[in-house]
């Protein structure tokens, strides 16, 4: 390489927040010792003898820069770097680039001579150290203003964050969602034992944790339990039995001050439950809405925690069905590949209700054909360009079809289009016509009876004949000795 760099004039193409800037080598011969470069950079006056400005393009505002910097973070070639390289690097000049995919597209569209690697690394390093003097009319203030902006810039676009896109909402959404679960099955495990010293029985009576709290909210201690109307919250058969359970409870007494911390925990609660289920309902509404196809198919949940999963919905729409039949799986995917043992056939997608239908046996297949239909409807919600919910209707209907065949079912409750009866050819019979029977004439039963004798009599003598023929024509045996001889 360095035989190479020698006979050719190295430029540097180097980045800053207000432009790209083109420097002259005038040593090529540097990169050959890298561990040298810094010598030669170590004062200003030394890093002007070896690089020099040959050209800087700025950029003309903020989104110029943040498009020009997103492409080369992603090694893409922006318009403004392709026009300032064309008019300030010929054919035989070598350049230096800090990525690599950034310098395979410069060689390649505009055909020329990139190099990179950590000695061209090492040569930025020491050009960012020099860089307010290397660059004429540098103002540091401005500088420091173009890389904050710059920053923030690139930091919501990598983010992408937009209040159009719903889907990062259903994603947070979600994840609340389960926590609450948790939280609220903590949380009445905790007043059940705590009010059960009191009350013990109310839990065989009450499996319900929103009735059971609320029930323990109302009444309290249980000596106030005939005084409260407890129909508004159970059935009157069964708030007779809590009445009666508590006149011949063995629970120990508590004080008013024990079971007013308990009710205190009680209202948190009951406002966990009146949040999940309003969360409940706003996911509900953002799922019909940016996924009316998937949500017919799987159901609310189960797609939002799919969008989850993946992270967005184009994310999971560049997934194939195999790989959404078992998302939510994948811990149980890899012990499997590892100990050489069955994989698993579903994820998240067996607490879809279609899939909850189908007997044990049928459960992979029915995941296997929704997962498939998943798919098409996935890709419509994120790609179509109208909100339509025809796709999902039209596979929630094949998706049965086949449960029904898998399940032996003649019929299934799904809407067709096709009337069945149109199908159906007419026939031209239209009634029984007796007199276009054969009929058999009538025999006398005699005639019948001697033919048949003179047949057998016939085939009789037959055998004998050939058995005759057969035991001229074989030697004869020794007649065997009997016992009295």
């Amino acid at each position: 390489r360095g035989s190479y760099l020698e006979s050719h004039n190295m430029l540097v193409l180097y980045e800053t927040p207000a432009g790209f800037a083109l420097f002259s080598m005038s040593d090529d011969g540097l990169l050959k010792k890298p561990k040298k470069l810094e010598s030669h950079f170590s004062t200003p006056e030394k890093a002007k003898k070896i690089a020099s400005l040959k050209g800087f393009s700025k950029f003309e505002n903020t989104t110029d820069a943040l498009e020009s910097t997103t492409a080369l973070l992603e090694g893409k070639l922006s318009k403004s770097l392709k026009k300032f390289l064309k008019s300030n690097v010929v054919e035989n000049d070598v350049l230096a680039v800090s990525e690599k995919n950034l310098g395979r597209k410069i060689q390649k569209s505009l055909n020329l001579n990139c190099v990179t690697g950590n000695d061209v690394l090492e040569l930025f390093r020491c050009i960012r150290f020099n860089i307010s003097d290397l660059l004429d009319d540098f103002n540091e203030d401005a500088m420091s203003a173009m890389t904050l902006g710059l920053s923030h810039s690139l930091g919501r676009y990598r983010l992408k964050f937009s209040p159009d896109k719903v889907d990062v909402m259903i994603v947070q959404a979600i994840s609340l969602l389960e926590d609450l679960d948790k939280e609220i099955n903590t949380y009445s495990m905790r007043v059940k034992e705590w009010y059960g010293w009191h009350f013990p029985e109310l839990v065989n009576l009450l499996a319900d944790n929103h009735t059971y709290t609320r029930i323990v909210k109302a009444v309290g201690t249980r000596s106030n339990i005939e005084s409260v109307d407890l129909t508004d919250i159970v059935e009157e058969s069964l708030a007779d039995q809590i009445i009666q359970a508590a006149k011949i409870s063995m629970g120990s007494e508590i004080n008013a001050e024990d079971i007013g911390y308990c009710q205190e925990l009680c209202d948190q609660v009951l406002e966990s439950f009146e949040y999940r289920a309003n969360l409940f309902e706003y996911i509900q509404n953002r799922m019909r809405a940016i996924a009316p196809n998937l949500t017919i198919l799987v159901g609310e949940l189960v797609g939002a925690k799919l969008i989850a999963h993946c992270g967005s919905l184009i994310n999971l729409a560049k997934h194939p069905a195999s790989t959404i039949q078992i998302l939510g799986a994948e811990k149980a995917l890899f012990r499997a590949l590892k100990t050489k043992k069955k994989t698993p056939k579903y994820g998240f997608i067996y607490h879809a209700s279609l899939v909850g239908q189908t007997t044990t046996k049928n459960k992979g297949k029915i995941s296997r054909v929704l997962a498939n239909k998943a798919v098409l409807s996935i890709r419509v919600d994120a790609l179509g360009d109208e909100n339509t919910r025809s796709i999902g209707l039209e596979n929630l209907q094949k998706v049965q079809q086949r449960m029904n065949e898998l399940e032996g079912h003649t019929t299934f409750n799904a809407p067709t289009k096709f009337d069945i009866a149109s199908y159906q050819t007419p026939s031209d019979v239209k009634d029984y016509n007796a007199g276009s029977d054969v009929v058999l004439e009538e025999v006398d039963a005699m005639e019948v009876e001697e033919t048949v004798t003179k047949k057998k009599r016939k085939s009789k003598k037959s055998k004998k004949r050939k058995r005759a023929t057969d035991e001229g024509s074989k030697p004869s045996k020794k007649r065997k000795k009997s016992k009295k001889d």
